[in-house]
């Protein structure tokens, strides 16, 4: 083959077999060590709150003592759940993908959003960046044709992902707190399905892809993962305070990066977390119809860190 072909050739083979590697890596069987913890931490906090039904937690956990071979467990892991603004976390990592394929490019704009959207979870600046990666823009109704070419573009972000190998990812809709209006809702009334979606799974993927430098690559990888960085014992009022997540029950000296999510009815936690002991996981827990119950979250990640070895 010529040289220069293969070259040309080279990135999207090697894209098309990271991708089927990571795709078998999450539909691989869990390993039974860290299943056992998933199931310990499940049981134990369905006994601490009794009203918490089955179907109303869902949770992920990726053992990373060997980074090159990640171990998982999880209960419901594949069901999809609405995931507030956990979705920003995949609106991110699209993003680092269309500036390295060089379908958008790096300014101080973009930076300031993703910043925005990441670090303080902010809709608007969300709102920007679903824009920028699917070429739409929210407003009044559109006629038929014009509304159907509108969604086709706004599934840019399910195409990429899907390409990868992921299953259960809805990234189509901006978050909102008031509304949506227009030809937001019009879309939403027209086409299935009507509302983002995840699962625990896909986002636990993600996040150990990004801690582990696969997303996109090595450099994109860090840079997404800075803006993740949480204080897990900061007392700071911001959109992701710890102290209703994962981060108030990690010991003294313990790193955190996470992205969670909250509404009047979720309260969901993605969580990379480092210990002091050197121990790394992880964890993903979505909560529903228990959004004023922080401690689910909790009891869970105390668990782990109890268990985990």
């Amino acid at each position: 083959m010529n040289i220069r072909l293969w070259a040309q050739l080279l990135p999207p083979i090697m894209l098309c077999l990271c991708a089927v590697t990571n795709a078998a890596a999450q539909d691989a069987p869990p390993a039974p060590r860290v299943q056992a913890v998933v199931d310990s931490a499940v049981a134990e906090t369905r006994k601490q709150f009794p009203k918490l039904q089955a179907d109303q937690i869902a949770v992920t956990l990726v053992d990373l003592h060997d980074a090159e071979n990640p171990a998982r467990g999880s209960y419901r892991g594949s069901e999809q759940i609405y995931p507030a603004s956990v979705i920003k976390l995949f609106y991110l990592a699209a993003t680092h993908r269309w500036i390295a394929d060089g379908k958008l490019t790096s300014t101080p704009e973009l930076d300031r959003a993703l910043r925005d959207m990441i670090v303080h979870s902010y809709n608007e600046a969300t709102h920007y960046v679903v824009d920028l990666l699917t070429e739409t823009t929210s407003g009044p109704e559109l006629p038929e044709a014009e509304i159907k070419e509108w969604f086709e573009k706004r599934n840019a972000v399910n195409r990429y992902f899907a390409s990868l190998g992921y299953t259960g990812v809805v990234a189509n809709k901006k978050p909102w707190c008031e509304g949506p209006y227009g030809r937001e809702t019009q879309a939403m009334k027209l086409f299935e399905t009507r509302r983002n979606a995840l699962t625990t799974d896909a986002t636990a993927r993600l996040m150990t892809e990004i801690v582990t430098r696969k997303c996109v690559s090595s450099q994109r990888s860090c840079l997404m993962q800075d803006l993740l960085r949480r204080d897990p014992f900061s007392k700071d009022k911001d959109a992701d305070n710890q102290s209703k997540f994962t981060g108030s029950v990690l010991p003294p000296g313990a790193k955190l990066w996470s992205k969670a999510g909250w509404t009047s009815q979720t309260r969901h936690d993605c969580a990379y977390v480092e210990l002091p002991d050197g121990r790394k996981f992880v964890l993903v827990t979505f909560t529903v119809d228990h959004a004023s119950e922080r401690g689910i979250i909790h009891a869970v990640a105390r668990k782990v860190v109890e268990e985990l070895k």
